[in-house]
C-alpha cells in the first residue's frame, strides 16, 4: 500500500508534561511536509523515521503533533528520504555565509550550549574596533575549522573549531568588551567555550 499523499495532523502547544488546555488545531500535511518535520527531529535515519511514522506522534519546536499511525516498510521510507540532504565533508567553511555560532562548554551530560546570532552580534559599542561577531570569527580562524555534519533541524552545515582555554577566555573577554550594554548583560554568564560550532545554511 503506497504512502498517503495527504495526512490529517492534529497539533497543540506542548505544556511540559501538564494536561494542556490550549486549543487543538487540525491541518492537512503533504507527505513531504510531514517527512520534513520528522527528519528535523530524527535526522535522515530511515529506521527512526519509520518508527515515528508508525507511532503517529512527534514533538517539534514546542508543539506536539499527532496523526493516525502510518504503516510503511523501510524501503518506502528510504525512497521518501532520498531528496533530503546528506552530510558533505567536501564543503569548505565560508565565513561570509555563517549565520550563528554555538558556544559549547562542559561535556557529556554537562554539555551546555549558547547560540550567538550573527545579526545581533554585528553591532558594536561606541569606539570599539570590531563587532563581537568579527571577534568570534577572527579568533576562531586562527585554529583549524573542520566539517561536523549537516543539521536537518537547522537546514545547515555545521563546522567545529576547538579552542584552548586561554584563547577561549581571551575571545570571550574581547567579545564582551566590544558588545553593547544589552548584549553584555545577556552574555555576562557565558563561560569560555571549549568549542564553537558555526552554522552555515545550505
Amino acid at each position: 500500500m503506497p504512502l498517503p499523499a495527504e495526512i490529517p495532523v492534529h497539533y497543540t502547544e506542548e505544556d511540559a508534561g501538564y494536561v494542556s488546555v490550549r486549543p487543538v488545531v487540525k491541518q492537512s500535511f503533504s507527505l513531504h511536509e510531514l517527512a520534513d518535520m520528522v527528519v528535523r527531529v530524527a535526522g535522515k535515519n530511515p529506521s527512526r523515521v519509520q518508527k515515528i511514522f508508525q507511532s503517529g506522534g512527534v514533538i517539534y519546536n514546542g508543539y506536539r503533533y499527532w496523526w493516525e499511525g502510518i504503516p510503511a516498510d523501510l524501503a518506502e521510507i528510504q525512497t521518501l528520504l532520498i531528496p533530503f540532504p546528506e552530510d558533505d565533508p567536501s564543503i569548505s567553511f565560508d565565513q561570509t555565509k555563517a549565520v550563528a555560532a554555538i558556544f559549547e562548554t562542559g561535556g557529556g551530560s554537562q554539555l551546555h550550549t549558547v547560540e550567538i546570532h550573527r545579526k545581533e552580534s554585528s553591532q558594536k559599542r561606541m569606539l570599539a574596533k570590531a563587532t563581537p561577531w568579527e571577534i568570534v570569527l577572527t579568533r576562531s580562524l586562527a585554529f583549524p575549522i573542520r566539517y561536523e555534519k549537516y543539521s536537518h533541524a537547522r537546514r545547515a552545515d555545521l563546522f567545529r573549531v576547538s579552542l584552548p582555554f586561554d584563547r577561549a577566555q581571551s575571545l570571550l573577554a574581547s567579545m564582551l568588551q566590544s558588545a553593547r550594554r544589552r548584549q553584555r548583560s545577556r552574555w555576562s554568564a557565558l563561560r569560555p567555550p571549549a568549542a564553537i560550532l558555526f552554522v552555515v545554511p545550505r
